[in-house]
C-alpha cells in the first residue's frame, strides 16, 4: 500500500474501503475512480463531499468539506486506484481485457520502461494484478486507451526520442562488447555510450538488457550469481580500509548500487552481531542520565599505595602492578558507565527491525560499542594482577603457568560481562570465585592432590622466575618470535589466519575472542570455526617441523 498520499481525507477513505468494503465494490470503486481522474483539472479545486460522492456513491458523513487541490487529487486518484486493486488480488486473466506490464508497454511504444513510469506519474492509471503467481504492475488495455487519447503529443514525442534505427542498436552492442572486454562495468559502459550517442542511459542499458536476453550465448553482460557471504565480508572490509567504491565495483563487476547495498546489508549484520547484553538499571532512564553517567571516572581523595610486584614475575606481568586499583567509587562508576554505553546501543539498535536506519545511525551504535569497550578493558587492566595472584596459587608442578593466566584472563573479562555493580558487591570478590572456578575445571583432580605435600607455592613460583633481565635482548628475542609466528601463519589462507589470531589473541589491540564470537563475526557456526582452528593447528605443526622453527628461544 501506498503512504505518500498528499491529501490525509483520500488516504483516510482508502484505509476504509480497503478494511471494509467488499471485493466486488473495491473493484467498482476502483473504475469510478479512475474515471473521476480523467476529468480533474490540476489548475482547479475539488470539494472533498464531491470527489467521496463521485467515488462511492454516497455523501461524505462530515458536514467539514475540506476543498482539495487539482494537483492533489490527480496524485491521489491514481494512488487510490493501485491500492483497491492491489487489495482486491484481481487475477490478470479475471480482468475482462487485456493487461500489459511495464515491459509490455515498453515494447509496445518503443519507450524505455523509465518512461512509462513517467508516465505513470503524468496520469497513466495502474493496477496490480495477480500475474504468474505473484502482485506485479499492470495495465488495463482501456487506461492505456484512455491515456494516449489524452497525451498524443506526449506519448509521439516519447517515441521518435527513444525509438532506435537498428543501425543505432548494432553500433550499442558492439561498443558495449569492446568496453566490458576492456573491464568495464555495465554502469560504465552504459553511461559512456549514452554520452557517446547523445541517448538517456535508461535507453542503453534497456537496449543491452533486451540483447543479452534474446542473444543469451553473445551475451555481452552473463547473468552474474548472487555473491557468496565470503565476497560481501570481504567488500566490506575492503571499503572500511578506504578502497572506494568504484573500484569495488570494477573488482567485482557490480554497480555501485549493489556494491552500497552490500556494504550496508553487511554492516547491518554485523550491527546485528554486536554483544550488547546489559546490566539494567533504574538510572539509565533519568532525564540526565547522559550528563551524568558519561563523564570521567572521579579521582581518588589521596594517592593509591604502590603495590610492589611479587618476585620473579616476568617483566610484562610484573608491569600489570603498576596499574593502580580501582576505588570503590571508580569502580562502581565504570561499571555503571559501561551498561549504560551498550543500553543506548541496544536501544539504536532495536530500530533496525521496524526500519532502515542511515549509515550514521549505524556508526553511532558501532561508536558506542567501541567506547564500552574502552571501559571494559580500562576494568579488565586494573583487576589483571588479581588473576596472576590468583594463578599463584592454584600453579603446580606439572601445569603451566601462562596457560593459567590465560584462563584467568577470559574468566574475568566474562565475569566483567556478568557483574550487576548495582547490589553494591566488590567485583574482586565476584571475579576471584569465576576465575577460580574455572582453575577448578581446567586443573586435573590428581595435581590438586599434591598440594599437601608443598610447603610453599613461592619456591615454585620462583623457580619459574626469567632470569633474563637485558631488555634490549629481551626485546630483540621478542621481535624474532613475532617474525617467525608470522611466517608460520603465511601457511595458513586468510579466514585460518584470522581464527588463529582472534582465537590466541595475537593482535594486541582487542582481546582474545571464543569460538561462539569468532563464529558470529565470521558469519559460520561455533563448530565450523573449531574444525577450522583443529585444521589451522594441523597446518602450524607440519610449518614448524619442516622449517625447524623453535619459538622458545
Amino acid at each position: 500500500m501506498h503512504a505518500d498520499y498528499h491529501n490525509s481525507a483520500i488516504k483516510q477513505l482508502r484505509d476504509q474501503q480497503v478494511r471494509f468494503a467488499p471485493r466486488d465494490i473495491k473493484i467498482e470503486q476502483a473504475q469510478r475512480a479512475e474515471r473521476l481522474l480523467a476529468e480533474i483539472d490540476p489548475k482547479r479545486e475539488y470539494p472533498y463531499d464531491y470527489l467521496y460522492f463521485r467515488i462511492t456513491d454516497f455523501r461524505a458523513d462530515s458536514d467539514l468539506a475540506p476543498v482539495v487541490t487539482g494537483t492533489d487529487v490527480h496524485h491521489d486518484l491514481r494512488l487510490f486506484v493501485e491500492d483497491l486493486s492491489d487489495a482486491a488480488d484481481i487475477r490478470a486473466e479475471d480482468a475482462g481485457e487485456p493487461v500489459h506490464t511495464v515491459d509490455d508497454l515498453s515494447r509496445m511504444f518503443h519507450v524505455s520502461t523509465k518512461t512509462i513510469s513517467r508516465w505513470r506519474n503524468q496520469g497513466l492509471v495502474s493496477r496490480r494484478f495477480i500475474l504468474e503467481g505473484r502482485k506485479r504492475v499492470g495495465f488495463l488495455q482501456s487506461s492505456v486507451d484512455r491515456f494516449v487519447d489524452g497525451n498524443q503529443d506526449r506519448v509521439e514525442r516519447g517515441e521518435r526520442f527513444s525509438q532506435l534505427s537498428e543501425q543505432e542498436r548494432d553500433e550499442i552492442v558492439e561498443r558495449a562488447r569492446r568496453l566490458a572486454q576492456a573491464g568495464g562495468t555495465p554502469a560504465e559502459v552504459t553511461r559512456r555510450i549514452a554520452r557517446h550517442m547523445n541517448r538517456s542511459v535508461e535507453t542503453i542499458r534497456y537496449t543491452l538488457k533486451e540483447f543479452d536476453k534474446s542473444q543469451p550465448r553473445a551475451a555481452i553482460f552473463a547473468k552474474r550469481g548472487a555473491l557468496t557471504d565470503d565476497v560481501r565480508r570481504r567488500i566490506y572490509e575492503q571499503n572500511r580500509r578506504g578502497v572506494s567504491i568504484e573500484a569495488l565495483g570494477r573488482k567485482y563487476g557490480r554497480t555501485k548500487t549493489s556494491i552500497y547495498r552490500v556494504i550496508h546489508e553487511e554492516h547491518v549484520r554485523r550491527i546485528n552481531d554486536l554483544p550488547l547484553d546489559f546490566i539494567p538499571s533504574d538510572e539509565f532512564s533519568k532525564r540526565n542520565a547522559e550528563r551524568v553517567i558519561l563523564t570521567d571516572a572521579p579521582k581518588p581523595q589521596k594517592a593509591a599505595r604502590r603495590v610492589k610486584a611479587p618476585a620473579g614475575l616476568p617483566p610484562y606481568l610484573a608491569s600489570l602492578y603498576e596499574v593502580p586499583l580501582l576505588t570503590a567509587e571508580q569502580e562502581r562508576h565504570l561499571f555503571r558507565k559501561f551498561n549504560f554505553l551498550k543500553f543506548k546501543a541496544a536501544k539504536l539498535r532495536q530500530r533496525l527491525g521496524k526500519k532502515r536506519l542511515r549509515t550514521t545511525t549505524l556508526d553511532k551504535i558501532e561508536a558506542l560499542y567501541q567506547q564500552a569497550v574502552d571501559v571494559k578493558n580500562q576494568i579488565v587492566q586494573a583487576n589483571l594482577r588479581l588473576v596472576v595472584s590468583i594463578a599463584k596459587r592454584h600453579v603446580s608442578a606439572v601445569d603451566d603457568f601462562f596457560g593459567l593466566i590465560s584462563d584467568g584472563n577470559m574468566s574475568l573479562i566474562r565475569a566483567v560481562e556478568k557483574f550487576d555493580y548495582s547490589r553494591g558487591n566488590k567485583f574482586s570478590t565476584y571475579a576471584s570465585w569465576a576465575i577460580m572456578k574455572n582453575f577448578a575445571r581446567t586443573i586435573p583432580d590428581e595435581f590438586k592432590q599434591r598440594d599437601r605435600y608443598r610447603t610453599s607455592f613461592d619456591e615454585l613460583f620462583a623457580s619459574r622466575q626469567d632470569e633474563r633481565s637485558d631488555q634490549v635482548a629481551e626485546e630483540s628475542a621478542q621481535k624474532a618470535r613475532e617474525r617467525q609466528i608470522g611466517r608460520m601463519l603465511s601457511h595458513l589462507d586468510d579466514r585460518e589466519q584470522k581464527i588463529i589470531i582472534s582465537r590466541f589473541g595475537l593482535d594486541h589491540r582487542q582481546e582474545p575472542l571464543t569460538l561462539k564470537e569468532v563464529g558470529a563475526e565470521m558469519g559460520v557456526t561455533k563448530e565450523r570455526v573449531r574444525q577450522l582452528e583443529a585444521r589451522a593447528l594441523t597446518k602450524l605443526r607440519v610449518a614448524a617441523q619442516s622449517e625447524r622453527f623453535d619459538l622458545l628461544e
